[in-house]
């Protein structure tokens, strides 16, 4: 991964992540505060299955805060493709920034070409990426427009993430089966009527 590709990404995710400066996580830590935690909450840790539990949070908390590093290729639009780019359905799963609980979901992203255009596979990467890290859905929407506005320069830009967050099923008001639905529009698919519902139907077509 190149220096400006690295800059850019964690330009972009400035304020969200959990990481200190030059520093990584510290694993023994980690179990220590989880293991900390659930004897404060009276959990007996002596118990066969619960044994290795401080070390399989520990380990699965890492594995939610660590975005996955690539290179986002580009291409000249050479043949000049005018038309929308849509990726749908992408899956994510992200950590809720108010209670580390799971939020879940798919992500449709989609973009008007300028003189580049980006590897198919890299905007479902680009998903991964932000959401890596505790999280606002609001924040994770705008993040990846961001990203694709700056590094495009395209034409337009559409981003629709929807999710069910735990924190709102399983705790608090318990409302279960329900979604969050979050949208960022740039370039045409903001100022035009027919071009955004272009986008909003290409996205629920087949769905």
């Amino acid at each position: 991964m190149s220096t400006s590709t690295i800059q850019s990404l964690e330009e972009h995710r400035n304020g969200i992540s959990i990481l200190k400066e030059d520093e990584g996580i510290d694993r023994t830590k980690a179990q220590g505060a989880v293991r900390d935690l659930l004897e404060a909450l009276g959990v007996d840790l002596d118990a066969p299955d619960l044994v290795n539990t401080p070390r399989r949070v520990a380990a699965m908390y890492e594995e939610l805060l660590t975005p996955k590093d690539f290179n986002p290729t580009t291409f000249p639009n050479d043949d000049g493709y005018d038309e929308l780019v849509l990726s749908k359905n992408i899956p994510f799963t992200s950590l809720c920034a108010h209670h580390a609980l799971p939020f879940s979901g798919v992500a449709h992203v989609g973009y008007l070409p300028g003189e580049r255009i980006l590897g198919l596979s890299k905007l479902a990467r680009i998903v991964h990426y932000f959401s890596r890290s505790l999280q606002v859905q609001e924040r994770l929407t705008k993040q990846v427009a961001d990203w694709l506005e700056r590094e495009l320069t395209p034409r337009g830009v559409g981003v629709v993430i929807e999710a069910e967050h735990l924190c709102m099923t399983i705790r608090g008001v318990q409302a279960a089966g329900s979604k969050t639905v979050t949208s960022t529009m740039y370039g045409l698919l903001r100022e035009r009527t027919a071009t955004r519902q272009e986008f909003l139907s290409l996205m629920g077509a087949s769905s």
